[in-house]
């Protein structure tokens, strides 16, 4: 069991200043290196983003500094320039030898897209995308979604929407009854129906491989890649000879990626002089994220199997370029050790190869940490760079000429920006990480690791089913014990709550409640096995996970079990849902968001349907409807089923509902609100203990539009004070 750090100041005065205190913490977002003469100064590019509450809008911002590396090794580091806002930009990323950038922004007036190149002698081309209509919007983020530079740095490789034609504009004859001239075009395609990827893709359609020649002036299209496939997260073969991309098959349909790691997909070659398209991985597989070694030679990826959860254990691949041979280096780890727990991650870092092209440095899940790995490719070994830390949560941003540009952050300690060299081989441990940008922790937060232990079940194998699983406590002061619990059990159901900064859980803690995020048995991190296991079990095992968490959480620490809330989002608040069913007298309040409340609802909308199948251990064919006996089933497993009881049988605490259309997989249902303070709920003998004094956002109640909700959201989504 590790703990954080010790007890801090008291809460802020209020909810509102508690939180803008918090988030004016900045989160770096990419950083990039460049060498001057000699090769032992370097000058640090990164982009930094913050929520800018009081304009209610997302800050970026860039910083700059300068490193120096000595003879011995060491580090010295010094800020050159003070931070610059960052306007308008959609991309970035910098050239091989960093002398170059491109910029890839949107035109506030006109809404085209520019991608620009500069130099040290200021912006040296500037082409307008949208002008030349070659293709329709670039895609800039999301998994198609890639800026890559050739090796020679005439060229840039990016990822945009195929053309289509412009919808034509009203004419008279277009009014109810009017007639139709007879040359008109039968064939318009302004109302035929496009398929696209789903949730947060419903604009990506037909991706296209896109070249912009900066010598020849030139905008191309690439052809010869097969037209049941959609490449993305290309980047230039060695001796830029070619191209190799993901791509992503769309037959029979297109299912959802978003959060999907199970989707059939390969990696592919495209030659530029013969047109000829070669399929580098598995024909049968999920395969991701390229990366070229800087020799050239070597050819890393990751893979995953096809179906079942969305979300799993992959393996780590690589291809000999020349030989066109394929080996595993990492494979699936069905039960975690305490050295490896297995690969997660659907994105491996842009640059994660060392200068000798045989290791690499990745972050994935370790069990509730965010650890970074070192890997040998040719001796098939891991070494875990940052186990023991005390900050739970590492992010590579960039490895350049052997020198590791991360992140660090725990639930106490906002992300610093950390330097460090990386050894020769062999000589890796201990890393000695130099801080760039250093924060400190925040007052009144403290943190520990939680392992519980389930009991043995008949229901599932032994070796599955008792599988240890994990909760991060976060905590107030002890001065205020025994304090409010508010439980959070994460969404996906596949996913996990690392030990990372988030503000909204850390303003909880300083207004005095304390906070449990459950990562239940089917999160990520903790091997392939107890994803499985809950396979067949949704709404069973994650819900009694939870309340063991609760329990155990209860009777170890100095927590007041008169005074619970949930609070949660998508599946977590599925969860939180079955929870208010079940353990009527537990819960005093409840503030969920897009709960998934009943599964068969979305069966003919959602863009991941084979989910509601896998999920419960039923078959699932892209041919067939629904049979009745399934939808039974799924409907028995929903929380909607017990809507009464949690309305009536919870002792009559006030609630609200509400509905919505934000997303494709969900729906947004309700929230439930404690008491006013000291009113008594209907049916209760004993008076009513309030649950705290105000919500962290400012509110009398928590409402679903200011909270945090995935275990990952908090510096990239909008939250309103």
């Amino acid at each position: 069991m590790a703990s954080g750090t010790e007890q801090g100041a008291e809460a802020a005065s209020s909810p509102a200043t508690c939180y803008r205190e918090l988030s004016r913490f900045p989160a770096v977002t990419r950083a990039a290196l460049r060498a001057t003469t000699g090769a032992q100064t370097f000058l640090l590019y990164t982009e930094c983003s913050r929520p800018d509450l009081p304009h209610r809008r997302l800050l970026r911002f860039s910083r700059h500094y300068s490193l120096r590396r000595s003879g011995s090794g060491s580090l010295t580091v010094s800020r050159v320039a003070l931070s610059a806002e960052i306007h308008h930009q959609l991309l970035s990323k910098d050239s091989p030898t960093g002398q170059r950038r491109a910029v890839l922004s949107r035109c506030p007036r006109q809404g085209h897209e520019l991608l620009e190149v500069w130099d040290s002698n200021g912006r040296s081309h500037s082409v307008d995308l949208t002008a030349l209509g070659k293709h329709g919007e670039v895609y800039t983020e999301g998994p198609f979604a890639c800026l890559a530079w050739s090796c020679l740095e005439t060229r840039l490789l990016y990822v945009a929407e195929k053309s289509r034609p412009k919808p034509r504009p009203p004419c008279p004859w277009d009014a109810p009854g009017a007639g139709r001239p007879a040359e008109e075009d039968e064939e318009d395609e302004q109302f035929v129906y496009r398929e696209d990827w789903g949730e947060a893709l419903s604009t990506r359609s037909v991706p296209v491989l896109c070249v912009l020649d900066l010598e020849g002036s030139s905008l191309s299209v690439l052809e010869g890649i097969p037209e049941h496939l959609s490449p993305g997260q290309a980047l230039w073969s060695p001796n830029d000879c070619g191209v190799v991309f993901v791509g992503w098959w769309h037959e029979p349909f297109r299912l959802g990626l978003s959060a999907c790691s199970n989707r059939r997909s390969g990696i592919f070659h495209l030659d530029l002089a013969s047109g000829c398209c070669e399929l580098l991985s598995s024909e049968h597989g999920a395969a991701c994220s390229p990366r070229l070694s800087p020799d050239g030679r070597r050819l890393l990826y990751l893979e995953g199997d096809l179906g079942g959860p969305h979300r799993q254990c992959l393996r780590l691949r690589m291809l000999t370029w020349q030989m066109r041979q394929t080996v595993t280096v990492l494979d699936v780890v069905q039960e975690p050790t305490e050295a490896f727990a297995g690969l997660y991650t659907e994105v491996l870092p842009p640059r994660c190869w060392a200068a000798d092209s045989r290791r690499a440095v990745l972050g994935t899940p370790q069990r509730s940490r965010m650890d970074l790995l070192l890997v040998d490719t040719e001796a098939a070994t891991v070494t875990n760079l940052t186990a023991g830390s005390p900050e739970g949560c590492w992010e590579l941003l960039t490895l350049q000429w052997d020198l590791l540009v991360a992140t660090c952050s725990a639930p106490h300690r906002p992300p610093s920006l950390v330097v460090a060299v990386l050894p020769p081989a062999g000589q890796e441990l201990p890393l000695c990480w130099v801080p760039v940008e250093d924060t400190p922790t925040v007052p009144g937060v403290t943190w520990k690791t939680l392992t519980i232990q389930p009991p043995c079940s008949g229901q599932s194998p032994a070796t599955h089913g008792t599988q240890a699983f994990e909760a991060l406590l976060l905590s107030p002061p002890d001065g205020k014990a025994p304090h409010p619990l508010v439980v959070c059990p994460h969404g996906g159901p596949h996913a996990v709550f690392d030990a990372r900064w988030r503000p909204s859980m850390a303003a909880l803690c300083q207004l005095g409640f304390a906070v449990l995020l459950v990562n239940y048995r089917g999160s990520l991190g903790f091997g392939q096995a107890s994803i499985s296991s809950l396979l067949s079990r949704v709404g069973e095992q994650d819900v009694a996970d939870t309340q063991l968490a609760v329990e155990q959480a209860l009777c170890s620490e100095p927590l007041d079990p008169h005074r619970l809330a949930l609070l949660a989002g998508s599946h977590g608040a599925f969860i939180a849902l079955h929870l208010l069913t079940r353990e009527p007298e537990r819960y005093r309040a409840c503030a969920l968001r897009s709960p998934v409340s009943n599964l068969p609802a979305l069966l003919g909308t959602s863009d991941i349907p084979d989910w509601r199948y896998i999920s419960l251990g039923l078959p699932y064919s892209f041919e067939r409807v629904p049979r009745a006996e399934e939808v039974a089933t799924m409907l028995l497993r929903s929380p909607i089923t017990q809507a009464g009881r949690a309305a009536v049988v919870s002792g009559g605490w006030p609630c609200t509902g509400r509905c919505g259309d934000g997303g494709r997989r969900l729906w947004e249902l309700c929230t439930l609100a404690p008491p006013a303070p000291g009113a008594t709920p209907a049916g209760r003998d004993r008076p009513a203990q309030p649950l705290g004094s105000q919500w962290p956002c400012g509110y009398a109640s928590p409402t679903c539009d200011h909270w945090p909700w995935g275990p990952h959201q908090d510096q990239r989504r909008m939250e309103q004070v």
